[in-house]
């Protein structure tokens, strides 16, 4: 494996980054406002599912009923 200088290596990390297609300010806004909304999803998802468990869980155990 050749060895490269800083200064090569540089130019080439530069190079490379100029071929990188980034997304528009609109893109990113747009994901970022739909990853919020997933995970708001998954929130009351992961809630009402540990809600029910729960509940049936101390039916089961006896816990719960009165």
């Amino acid at each position: 494996m050749a060895k490269t200088n800083p200064l090569e290596f540089i130019q080439q990390v530069r190079s490379e980054t100029s071929k990188v297609t980034w997304p528009t300010r609109r893109e990113t806004v747009i994901t970022t406002v739909m990853v919020f909304i997933m995970v708001v999803f998954a929130m009351v998802f992961f809630f009402l599912a540990d809600t029910a468990l729960s509940y049936i869980v101390s039916l089961v155990l006896g816990f719960g009923g009165n």
